[in-house]
């Protein structure tokens, strides 16, 4: 997956038609999530479609998240906040500004607010869950 800052000046550029396929693209490049971890363990609450996210502990208290949803647009967006704390330890995530680094995107600018809803609560799930491993 690209890196955010080479994502936002991709972005800055397209017109609305054109970032909405970016989010799509985004969310198909995902690693594929197995569908025997989308359970309501890993079901991010509070989204308007269905969105899971499923964390893996790697080396140095890195962590590695599996992420899917059931709508394209929403697995892009979720694709876009895992794109700010991936392969990090759980200190950095937990200090990562994951609002900020989306901000330059104006989600709720671009999309409905249905789309965008849940985010907060994507943010919450990966701040949480980071602050397990600390």
């Amino acid at each position: 997956m690209a890196k955010i800052d080479e994502l936002l000046d991709e972005y800055a550029f397209l017109d609305a038609d054109d970032r909405y396929r970016l989010l799509i693209e985004l969310g198909r490049d995902l690693e594929p999530m197995p569908d025997a971890l989308k359970t309501d363990a890993t079901l991010v609450r509070g989204c308007s479609a269905s969105v899971w996210v499923y964390p893996t502990r790697m080396e140095e208290n890195r962590l590695h998240f599996l992420a899917d949803s059931n709508a394209a647009i929403t697995k892009g967006i979720i694709a876009l906040v895992l794109l700010t704390v991936q392969d990090r330890t759980a200190a950095e995530i937990i200090a990562t500004d994951i609002e900020g680094a989306l901000a330059p995107f104006e989600l709720t600018r671009q999309l409905s607010s249905s789309r965008t809803q849940g985010i907060p609560n994507m943010i919450a799930l990966i701040r949480a869950t980071a602050g397990r491993y600390v």
